[in-house]
């Protein structure tokens, strides 16, 4: 059915229809945002049900229906008001009946520019608490103070400034602050649900820096927390601390990849930095063999996909290497241990460039090295070897393939 049929027939019924949620930001926003939710005030749900005997209840703890509205199927809640009976993002008592009104289900709402919603009937803005006003200021604030009653609030307001470029206000900060104590008691798969809306944003060390200031990041995400104050060789690093280093290159690759997974190891290439002893400042011997075993802490503390962390322990181990690497037998093992790694050239590029600014020659020409590379397998091998003597012959023959192009590489006059 039509919106405008849906709407007249909520309000045939006592009730009003709304749009509510991330639509009416976005839309406020400049965006052409897809999905539509609504919210129903002033109808009981038997009476809702009762008119739409085709909606599909999907809520649980309180209802949402699933109801085809312009071909598009779409969520309809009703206005509710919900009070703090518990910890965590469950520990909620909700109320919902036809006396709630949108402005008492808007109040609910996290931040400022989320509780806002359209009249379907006039098509005007409802925004008792001025989310338009600070969207166009780019400042997320809490609605209410009970926007610490869900701990989780904390980490979306952060990746929020994150997504949108906004700042968050000083109040709101400190109604983060107080998230901490329920924020450590939270399911550890909430924390990698905004890490992965983190890493999609266009400045990812925005998300970082927020929780930082807002007393978080050291327990929601303790290996980059142990990045900062850990010094490192000015002459190399005039940016500043590890920490700093690592924001600076999450942002250099998210300009460069979408690639959530070569983002992470952009993120975590020096991860290995944030055990080098205080004795050892600023210097960080051997962080690039570190970084596999600080990746497999953060794996115990908080579930990472296995294709992230594929390309991140790949990043640690060689981001520094790979630039004094002159021997051929190495080089040839890189480049096909990276032609099996998910991170891919483009993607260990991508880390490179950001980290150092620079790429080693062989990798400007890796497509011609590797297709030459592979012009040589184990089927090729002479009769009689068997077993490791075949993986030895390949190697010493690749070997000998990459040599033919060593001096080319060395003028750099590949085509």
């Amino acid at each position: 059915m039509e919106q405008s049929a849906f709407g007249d027939l909520i309000k045939a019924n006592g009730g009003k229809l709304y749009i509510v949620g991330g639509y009416v930001r976005d839309l406020l926003m400049g965006g052409n945002p897809k999905d539509i939710d609504f919210a129903v005030a002033g109808m009981t749900e038997e009476c809702f049900t009762a008119a739409f005997p085709a909606a599909i209840k999907a809520g649980k703890s309180f209802p949402v229906y699933l109801v085809m509205v312009d071909g598009r199927c779409c969520e309809v809640a009703f206005a509710r008001t919900e009070r703090k009976s518990g910890s965590g993002y469950k520990g909620f008592a909700v109320q919902y009946d036809p006396a709630v009104t949108i402005e008492e289900d808007l109040f609910r709402r996290d931040t400022t520019m989320n509780s806002m919603a359209i009249d379907t009937e006039t098509m005007t803005l409802v925004d008792p608490y001025r989310g338009a006003g600070d969207i166009r200021r780019g400042i997320i604030r809490a609605t209410s103070p009970h926007f610490s009653e869900d701990p989780v609030r904390a980490l979306r307001a952060a990746r929020q400034a994150a997504e949108f470029g906004f700042t968050v206000a000083d109040a709101t900060l400190e109604l983060m602050r107080l998230c901490r104590r329920e924020l450590m008691e939270e399911p550890r798969e909430r924390y990698m649900t905004e890490l992965r809306k983190a890493l999609a944003t266009p400045r990812p060390s925005v998300f970082f820096r927020i929780l930082r200031v807002a007393d978080l990041l050291d327990i929601t995400y303790p290996p980059v927390y142990a990045l900062i104050g850990q010094t490192q060789p000015e002459l190399y690093h005039p940016e500043g601390d590890s920490f700093e280093h690592s924001m600076l290159v999450v942002d250099k690759v998210a300009a460069m990849t979408v690639r959530p997974e070569v983002r992470f190891a952009g993120l975590m290439h020096d991860i290995g930095k944030g055990i080098t002893p205080p004795e050892e400042l600023p210097s960080h011997h051997n962080h690039d063999a570190a970084g596999s075993g600080v990746l497999n802490g953060f794996n115990r503390f908080m579930t990472l996909p296995a294709v992230w962390l594929q390309c991140a322990k790949f990043a640690c181990r060689h981001h520094m290497r790979v630039h004094t690497m002159k021997q051929a037998k190495k080089i040839v093992e890189l480049i096909m241990e990276l032609s099996k790694n998910p991170l891919g050239i483009d993607g260990f590029n991508a880390v490179l460039l950001a980290d150092a600014g620079n790429l080693p020659g062989f990798l400007r020409h890796y497509d011609k090295i590797l297709a030459s590379l592979r012009m040589v397998d184990g089927r090729d091998a002479p009769p009689g070897l068997k077993g490791p003597r075949i993986g030895e012959w390949v190697l010493q023959e690749r070997i000998k393939k990459y040599k033919q192009l060593e001096s080319e590489l060395a003028n750099d006059n590949l085509p």
